[in-house]
């Protein structure tokens, strides 16, 4: 049985301090994928940014969204004519925290959660490796898509590189969600 309190949303503040947690979890998904997948390391020094995305970056910029899970982005410069896997979604344990676990988990690829849900996901954007990565992701944000589409009715909050631990990234200034 988890630890902590289970429940279906945590509305507790989310910290620079958990998004470094979250920094390190996507690191060790990266590194396994790598490791898994040596065809692919010409992407390990790619990364353009990695992103808290959806309901939990939501509530990390207005702090009343609440989170149910949390779902990390690593998105890369494309390297052309190697494909990404798009649709990889890796499963981790946020571990015990204040935002306890959701109460409506199930045991997913065998695993039981002692805290929230991450959802590790990525995609390779079509740009050049020195694209800035704020405008190559905001570029990528108002494209067409199912992707896209998702993340941008919610937000999007830079993890790596550290520059941008915090940052909103999505939505931008001055625009309204």
């Amino acid at each position: 049985m988890p630890a902590g309190r289970g429940s279906d949303r945590s509305y507790e503040p989310m910290t620079i301090d958990h998004l470094r947690r979250l920094d390190d979890i996507a690191l060790r998904d990266r590194e396994a994928m790598f490791a898994k997948n040596p065809h692919l390391k010409a992407y390990r020094d790619r990364v353009l940014l990695v992103a808290l995305c959806q309901g939990a970056a939501l509530h990390y910029i207005n702090g009343t969204n609440g989170v149910k899970d949390l779902d990390v982005y690593t998105l890369y410069a494309a390297v052309p004519g190697l494909k990404l896997l798009p649709l990889r979604r890796q499963t981790a344990d946020f571990g015990e925290s204040e935002f306890g676990y959701w109460s409506k988990e199930k045991l997913i690829r065998g695993m039981r959660f002692t805290g929230r849900r991450v959802d590790l996901l990525q995609r390779a954007l079509q740009v050049p490796l020195d694209a800035d990565p704020i405008e190559a992701v905001r570029a990528w944000l108002r494209s067409r898509g199912e992707t896209p589409r998702f993340l941008r009715d919610k937000a999007v909050v830079g993890i790596w590189p550290s520059e941008y631990l915090g940052e909103a990234i999505w939505p931008m200034e001055g625009s309204a969600i």
